[in-house]
């Protein structure tokens, strides 16, 4: 079955117009990869100032060649780069043992 990665991003109230413009510009920039299944950026509702990028791939081994190709090039920059909207990041990884979707 696929595997889940979440990355999540402590931003502050402040950078959060910044977190999603930047997300909107980048449409596209994973849809191609190979072994990619599911891309939703989550905004926080309330008591947490965290956004969760949610993935879902194939296998370990789309997610990790994305890593170290398109995903690598994309986050790589000079020093003109702009700061991070976000303050601190975590990556957490899991096994779909179980889903479900919408009966037709």
């Amino acid at each position: 079955m696929s595997i889940v990665k979440i990355n999540v991003l402590n931003v502050p109230a402040e950078a959060r117009e910044t977190l999603e413009k930047r997300f909107a510009s980048r449409a596209g920039a994973v849809e191609g990869s190979d072994g990619f299944e599911w891309f939703e950026l989550l905004r926080p509702v309330e008591g947490t100032d965290n956004y969760l990028v949610y993935t879902r791939w194939r296998d370990e081994e789309s997610f990790q060649a994305w890593m170290e190709g398109p995903m690598k090039a994309a986050h790589q920059g000079g020093t003109d780069r702009p700061k991070p909207a976000s303050d601190s990041s975590a990556l957490w990884s899991f096994e779909v043992v179980q889903q479900a979707s919408p009966k037709s």
